[in-house]
């Protein structure tokens, strides 16, 4: 069985970054059972998405079970820590969004200083310049399909026997997204796979 977290801002693509992943899945033959608490996420609130592959009875992720937390923004990716188990891999975007409590009061926040304790607590880290992809891709709305790129060649450098492969989510992107930007998508998902391989 394989476990994955997926923790964003509403609007990052949280959600079809989850169903790509159920559609690489599904595609594959394997079971897959997926969920959301998705809280206020149309308010800029966080989004957290469950992928659970295997036999299980229960669609969300048991803390300290996640094989993978894939981290849309670095202090979602903090925050969903306790969901990681021991030996588990975090794949993160540099970029920050200021959570909306932070917004509304007198708090301070850093992105910096969410990379810093990941860098510090997670062995197996994979950050990703979201910007820089986007920028290349002509687009902000493929940080999704970048951050699975990533996961996608984390996950096989990892493991003996990958149940989620790179050229399963690329075909779930040719079934999954709209056609007319498929080849922007499929850029995007290479450039999240480069970071890994760069390494």
């Amino acid at each position: 069985m394989t476990n994955i977290l997926l923790a964003g801002v509403g609007g990052q693509g949280t959600v079809l970054a989850s169903k790509l992943l159920a559609r690489a899945a599904m595609d594959a033959g394997l079971n897959v059972r997926t969920a959301e608490t998705i809280g206020m996420a149309q308010r800029g609130g966080c989004v957290v998405s469950h992928v659970r592959i295997g036999n299980c009875y229960s669609s969300l992720i048991p803390l300290g079970a996640a094989d993978f937390i894939i981290g849309f923004e670095p202090g979602e990716a903090v925050r969903c820590l306790p969901y990681l188990k021991n030996g588990g891999a975090v794949v993160a975007a540099t970029g920050g969004v200021m959570p909306v409590t932070a917004s509304l009061g007198s708090c301070d926040y850093s992105p910096e200083a969410m990379l810093d304790y990941l860098r510090r607590t997670v062995p197996n880290l994979t950050l990703l310049d979201g910007s820089e992809v986007c920028a290349q891709c002509g687009s902000s709305k493929v940080l999704n399909v970048a951050l699975l790129g990533a996961f996608a060649t984390a996950y096989e450098q990892l493991s003996t026997a990958p149940e989620i492969t790179f050229a399963g989510i690329e075909n779930a992107v040719r079934e999954m997204v709209p056609e007319r930007f498929i080849e922007m998508n499929l850029a995007a998902l290479k450039l999240g796979a480069g970071v890994v391989t760069a390494k």
